[in-house]
């Protein structure tokens, strides 16, 4: 992105319109437009049409630009003819398309990896816990300064009187080669009074010989950092990965660093138009290309497999790099060398038109609140 605007219309003083060379947004005044650049934010990390190079906000706006009811003619056409539905690339022939494919949707997870912890193992993490978790973290070790990532997800029944607190009752803890470090039945702390089934699946039965919560947040604590009694060396740390960690993290009772997560719910290409998060499901069916928590039902070990297998592909996206022919000016810069060539009469004039515009909007905001 190098020029972050370009006039318009070279023509008369009214046909004279500046525009944004990332979004394409078109505004009456460079003023309003430096202020866009300002709160949007551009980068070359945002999604990108392949073909007229418009970036979007995520990947559901890239989506609808491309395949949408109002998508732009010319990027539709190319798109069907040689584009991916799944990660929205764009490939020289229909062949090389076809081989695309192939690769890009992914079916469901195998259940030869997935390897359930037994009574008889819970026993064992319960006797001589760090040295059962070191185990399994050798598996996994980083190699380099690459640091290895680890899957998380919870499955939470509901406590309290009303059911309405949230309690672990099932964790599984994956490696990055879909292997389950630990799958199994978490014992609650205090009192379940709603196993919530249509969602968990999980009896009471299935609670009665389970790992304490206490225990199970030691095994998590040592696979993550490398050994038991090691959370203060976040050195050789893993990268956790899951959707909406802060749950799972707050049901655990654990904390953990923030640069270390992953979070597929917060990743802003993998947001939705407005913002908000979007659910595991849709994210799973629109770019894996399979179907996970059919009949509501969620499956641990299928939910944290399709959080890493998003992890994956998001990583592997190509971004492309700043020129190295010259440095580029920051946008604070552009912004001040801007406001430094105009007028003190035209800065007050243009911040006043600004503050009225807030102020008008603020009040129609609150009296429709108000009516409602």
């Amino acid at each position: 992105m190098e020029n972050s605007a370009v006039v318009l219309h070279e023509g008369s003083q009214f046909s004279k319109r500046w525009k944004c060379a990332a979004c394409f947004k078109q505004f009456s005044q460079e003023l309003f437009l430096m202020e866009h650049i300002a709160w949007a934010g551009h980068s070359e990390h945002e999604p990108r049409c392949s073909s007229c190079k418009k970036h979007c906000k995520c990947l559901d706006a890239l989506r609808e630009h491309l395949l949408g009811p109002l998508a732009k003619k010319e990027c539709a056409k190319q798109f069907a003819e040689r584009g991916c539905s799944l990660c929205l690339a764009l490939f020289e022939s229909h062949d090389a398309l076809t081989f695309h494919r192939s690769a890009c949707c992914l079916g469901t997870a195998s259940s030869q990896n997935l390897v359930q912890t037994s009574i008889a193992v819970n026993r064992r993490v319960q006797a001589a816990n760090g040295h059962f978790a070191f185990k399994l973290k050798n598996q996994t070790l980083p190699t380099g300064n690459r640091r290895c990532s680890v899957a998380l997800d919870c499955e939470m029944v509901g406590g309290g009187q009303d059911g309405s607190i949230e309690l672990c009752a099932s964790i599984c803890l994956m490696d990055e080669d879909e292997n389950a470090l630990l799958l199994t039945y978490v014992k609650p702390h205090i009192l379940v009074t709603n196993y919530r089934y249509s969602i968990t699946s999980i009896w009471r039965e299935d609670l009665v010989d389970a790992m304490p919560l206490k225990v199970v947040k030691e095994v998590v604590e040592a696979i993550l950092y490398n050994g038991p009694n090691s959370c203060m060396d976040r050195k050789n740390a893993m990268l956790l990965v899951g959707h909406s960690l802060k749950y799972d993290l707050k049901c655990l009772g654990m904390e953990y660093p923030l640069h270390l997560l992953r979070d597929t719910a917060c990743y802003p290409p993998l947001l939705r138009t407005n913002g908000a998060s979007n659910k595991l499901k849709y994210l799973t069916r629109s770019y894996l290309g399979y179907q996970i928590q059919e009949g509501d039902a969620h499956n641990p070990y299928e939910d944290v497999v399709a959080s890493m297998r998003l992890y994956r592909r998001m990583k592997k996206h190509v971004h492309t790099k700043p020129s190295s022919s010259g440095k580029r000016e920051s946008i604070a810069a552009r912004l001040r060398k801007y406001a430094t060539e105009l007028s003190l009469d035209t800065l007050l004039e243009n911040n006043a038109y600004v503050q009225n515009t807030k102020a008008n909007t603020a009040s129609m905001g609150s009296s429709g609140r108000r009516r409602t």
